[in-house]
């Protein structure tokens, strides 16, 4: 280090000291569910608009969870994740500006829970449906309905 190179780095800590930083307050007014709901939908649909349809899918394919400021919402797998964050920092300054609360937060978890379908004959789905509703044999046997049709 020069003589020089200190003398500059002191003059430069010094100019540095003259300018005040300006504390920024961002809004942090409080918002409910519905609301954020509402923008959520809109942004989505603006994305559709605009021809990302994969990305509107992604936005609307689950209901997002408000809790205090961090919203959650739930993808069926990484790969939607990764297509999500693309398109994050717009949603957050969307939301950060129309609810007008900047402390918002969004957490994806991926859920790749699979659901086995069964293969279902036509006795297990008239089984199911006399679970929901009793009165499905009351209807059976007026009509002279068959199960081995």
């Amino acid at each position: 280090m020069s003589l020089s190179s200190v003398r500059a780095k002191k003059a430069l800590e010094e100019s540095n000291k003259a300018f005040v930083k300006e504390e920024v307050h961002l809004p942090t007014e409080s918002f409910s569910e519905t609301e954020m709901l509402l923008h959520w939908t809109k942004y989505a649909k603006r994305l559709g608009e605009k021809g990302f349809r994969i990305m509107e899918s992604l936005l609307l394919i689950n209901d997002p969870v408000l809790s205090g400021v961090a919203i959650t919402l739930e993808l069926p797998n990484e790969g939607s994740k990764l297509d999500f964050e693309k398109e994050l920092k717009g949603l957050l300054g969307h939301l950060h500006g129309h609810l007008h609360n900047h402390d918002i937060t969004i957490e994806v978890i991926v859920n790749e829970s699979v659901q086995n379908r069964k293969n279902f004959n036509d006795q297990d789905r008239y089984n199911r449906l006399h679970e929901i509703n009793p009165n499905i044999e009351l209807l059976r046997t007026t009509f002279g309905l068959d199960l081995d049709a």
